[in-house]
């Protein structure tokens, strides 16, 4: 698994052993950045379920400003840490060592709010919705922000998710093989026209 593009383009990213973590496919991660490759830059990036951060770290090589990777598998966790560090996007980068919903509500009422975020939770174990909706009640996210889940091609995550007078709107779903990605934009209050 390599860095696709950007400053660190062609680096290798380590991944630990066994099926707790299941990397994003070099194909699929193409597939993500060929969408959002006008939003990258100089935005803040949140990656959620992030395991070896292939997907937070290739945005900070194509010019995001900072990412903060939630994730709470030890060996992921390590595995992250030493890309990261071999990378030299430390500085960029902030890790939150738990479960996703917590590492949501720590910002919570915060200034801190995401243009791009990344939703890879396990397979089938319906999580997307859940998790955008704690996004929503968080007020987590820029008026611009796109939200990337990535999910078996079988699950059906929703179409619109409304919280907090604000909204995220399935707006385009790609599959490849066995996995699919749904690509939502905010809607409702402080959202661009073009929603």
């Amino acid at each position: 698994m390599r860095v696709i593009a950007g400053t660190a383009r062609g680096r290798r990213l380590k991944a630990p052993r066994g099926r707790a973590t299941r990397p994003t496919s070099d194909r699929v991660r193409e597939a993500i950045f060929d969408v959002l490759a006008a939003e990258v830059a100089s935005s803040a990036v949140l990656d959620l379920f992030a395991g070896t951060g292939a997907l937070g770290i290739e945005a900070l090589s194509r010019g995001a400003s900072r990412a903060v990777f939630v994730e709470r598998d030890p060996s992921a966790l390590r595995a992250l840490e030493e890309n990261l560090r071999a990378l030299g996007f430390g500085s960029l980068a902030i890790i939150l060592p738990r479960d996703v919903r917590a590492g949501a509500r720590l910002f919570r009422g915060g200034t801190e709010r995401f243009k791009l975020v990344f939703v890879d939770p396990p397979y089938r174990q319906d999580l997307i919705a859940p998790v955008l909706n704690e996004l929503l009640r968080g007020d987590l996210l820029s008026p611009d922000a796109w939200v990337v889940a990535e999910h078996d091609r079988r699950e059906a995550p929703p179409s619109r998710v409304d919280d907090s007078g604000a909204s995220l709107v399935l707006i385009r779903r790609l599959t490849y093989g066995d996995t699919a990605l749904s690509f939502y934009r905010r809607g409702g209050p402080g959202a661009p026209p073009d929603v």
